[in-house]
């Protein structure tokens, strides 16, 4: 345990340390940490699963210490044990993830009640940018953990040649009240009133522009056209290596777009891996390496099952949809992992005096 004379002194530890990831954090006191290990309803020495590279045990109290680092409130934890208990899982490959040169980064997908119940997650305007404490808070808990427990250190640990902003916090939710498709969890086997959390290791959001026409009778095949090239571009792993995961964030116009056109979010999963193919000739022309002796007109599928696309609804209506390929590597080939959120065991903790502040 690190003592100092002041909280000012207890950062400067942390950040010396290499126990931050690079901004404030808020100082993880024993009264702090406490708090959220009983708002999570678990033991403090629970083990949520083991964190690779470092092979250390994520226990509840050491979860809960990289999430009052993170600014957590006792509302968010119920979401940030389920993150954790997702990426442990052998399905997930958190050691190769946290290791690879690649700029891979958990992206968490919240669905169902514990939307509103764990901090009100957004999954509207700007839910991955800033302003939103729970998105922020949740992801950036996440990626503590990672590098405090998986012991994920850039350059030593953490191979990832760049990274992206998603590597501080990569968090939102499912606008499913403005979706006309069922549910994300739902389409994966949950029931509705079910709260999950679907993570995946995930490049940053690649912007995809399509401004609809309703009188084009093929308006919705020009949108999902456009989508593929996003998430089959011939400078994405999933083109070049073929399998592992992928997101579409279908904004609400760019979902209506599709549902209107009578597809479904399976059928817009198929449609999509239907487009999202290359020939073997065609990734030789910029990566021959990967391609060995096949022949040219060979069809290659960017993903091994249409499933293996995350499709979901969120952000604010408009031009601009998202698409996140992925990593594609690892024993699993990167593929998503999900996990319920118990909202049953959460324990509400008694507000703090007031204080006041000078802002």
């Amino acid at each position: 345990m690190l003592k100092a004379p002041s909280e000012e002194a207890a950062l400067e530890q942390l950040h010396e340390a290499g126990l931050t990831d690079g901004l404030p954090v808020v100082i993880p006191t024993p009264e702090r940490v406490a708090r959220l290990v009983v708002a999570s309803g678990l033991p403090a020495e629970q083990s949520l699963g083991i964190m690779g590279p470092a092979g250390c045990v994520a226990s509840v109290e050491k979860v809960a210490t990289a999430a009052v680092m993170a600014g957590c409130l006792p509302d968010h934890m119920p979401v940030v044990v389920a993150a954790v208990q997702a990426i442990v899982q052998d399905a997930f490959d958190l050691t190769e993830m946290q290791g690879t040169t690649h700029c891979t980064a958990p992206l968490t997908i919240v669905n169902g009640p514990a939307r509103q119940a764990c901090g009100g997650i957004s999954g509207g305007y700007g839910a991955l940018g800033p302003g939103h404490r729970a998105n922020a808070s949740i992801g950036r808990a996440l990626r503590l953990a990672m590098m405090n427990i998986g012991g994920a250190r850039p350059g030593i640990s953490d191979m990832a040649l760049l990274g992206h902003p998603g590597k501080f916090t990569y968090c939102l939710a499912e606008d499913e009240e403005n979706s006309p498709f069922e549910p994300l969890h739902v389409s994966l086997g949950y029931g509705e009133a079910e709260s999950v959390v679907t993570v995946v290791g995930a490049e940053a959001p690649h912007s995809v522009m399509y401004s609809g026409d309703a009188d084009l009778p093929d308006n919705a095949d020009r949108l999902l056209a456009v989508l593929a090239i996003g998430l089959a571009n011939l400078a994405t792993n999933n083109a070049v290596l073929g399998g592992g995961a992928a997101v579409v964030v279908l904004n609400p116009d760019h979902a209506a777009i599709l549902h209107q056109a009578g597809l479904s979010r399976t059928l817009i999963r198929e449609r999509l891996a239907e487009l999202c193919q290359r020939s073997v000739g065609e990734v030789a022309e910029i990566h021959a390496g990967f391609v060995g002796k096949a022949e040219p007109g060979k069809i290659r599928s960017c993903f091994a099952d249409p499933a293996h696309i995350l499709v979901m609804v969120g952000g604010g209506g408009g031009l601009y949809s998202m698409v996140m390929p992925s990593w594609c590597a690892g024993a699993h080939r990167n593929q998503f992992v999900s996990q319920a959120i118990t909202l049953d065991d959460f324990c509400e903790i008694p507000g703090s005096s007031s204080v006041e502040v000078s802002i």
